[in-house]
């Protein structure tokens, strides 16, 4: 009975030690590729459990397809195209993308960082010397163009690094960004001095628009005290002819004058309905008692009727 447990026993191994020779486990979070004498013959990137041919038929390499960060990258100081230099440090996120050019062409993790953080350095140079300051730091958040600039040094790294590497390319960014003492003080400069002429094309445009306001004020002014003095002229005038008139009358006849003086005033009173309380000896209303006896002068003008 003894011996018998000791063959299920090692038959039970041997099995294993054969199952573990041809099967294979592939994880979500890797791509696997198997070669066949030397020769990647496939490569598998689907989960699962995997048939292969014993070692050293086929033998499985293993490869994390998850995305890696490289930040690696030594701070450079870079000139923009204006001439001024600024410190940039750089990072990016990759992925193995093709285990088979990535075996072949830089074999490991670290190779690939290698050239990678070359690719990076020469895309940056490049970038950023097509580049102004004033697209990195500005007083106005619409100017700056860092994720545009970011996406042009991606750009030039992501066909390259899958071309040579197999390697793809998620992310470049910009981690830190410096500049010198000597171009902070130069910048602050610059910048004090586009606020101060901003301030003073502001002042300008105001004194401006305030000497317009007050010369359209002045010219308007001028035509009311026009029209307002022609108005004034012709009831001048208006009121002296009347004027005229009745003092014609009054040399003439004196007492007639006033009697049609006092008729006229009479007129106006009772045109509207009012009620009027005044003495009976009040002119004109002492009109309404009866008309005076007015004698007609000898030498007073003779009306037509």
């Amino acid at each position: 009975m003894r011996n018998f447990w000791i063959i299920i026993s090692m038959v039970v191994v041997v099995v294993i030690l054969l199952l573990s020779a041809v099967l294979y486990q592939v994880r979500a979070t890797e791509t696997v590729i198997v070669k066949r004498f030397g020769k990647v013959v496939r490569t598998v990137d689907k989960p699962g459990l995997r048939v292969k041919f014993p070692k050293p038929i086929d033998v499985v390499m293993r490869f994390d397809s998850r995305s890696r960060l490289f930040d690696n990258v030594p701070e450079e100081e870079i000139t923009t195209a204006g001439g001024e230099p600024i410190i940039v440090k750089s990072y990016l996120v990759w992925r193995i993308a093709e285990p088979g050019k990535f075996l072949t062409s830089v074999k490991d993790v670290k190779s690939a960082e290698d050239n990678l953080k070359s690719l990076l350095r020469n895309a940056q140079n490049s970038v950023i010397g097509r580049h102004y300051f004033s697209e990195f730091v500005n007083t106005d958040p619409t100017k700056i163009q860092f994720e545009q600039i970011e996406q042009e040094i991606a750009g030039e790294i992501h066909d390259k690094a899958m071309a040579e590497y197999g390697v793809e390319i998620k992310t470049v960014g910009i981690k830190r960004l410096m500049i010198s003492k000597e171009v902070t003080e130069k910048v602050f400069e610059r910048m004090k001095a586009d606020r101060k002429r901003k301030t003073e094309s502001i002042l300008a445009e105001g004194n401006a628009e305030a000497e317009r306001i007050k010369s359209d004020a002045d010219a308007k002014q001028k035509e009311l005290l026009a029209v307002a003095d022609a108005q004034a002229k012709a009831i001048r005038g208006a009121g002296d002819a009347e004027a005229a008139r009745y003092y014609k009358m009054l040399e003439a006849d004196p007492e007639l004058a006033m009697f049609l003086r006092d008729i006229e005033a009479l007129k106006k009173i009772l045109k509207e309905r009012s009620t009027i309380v005044l003495g009976m000896e009040t002119e004109p209303i002492g009109l309404l008692k009866g008309l005076p006896d007015i004698q007609p002068k000898t030498n007073a003008p003779q009306s037509g009727h």
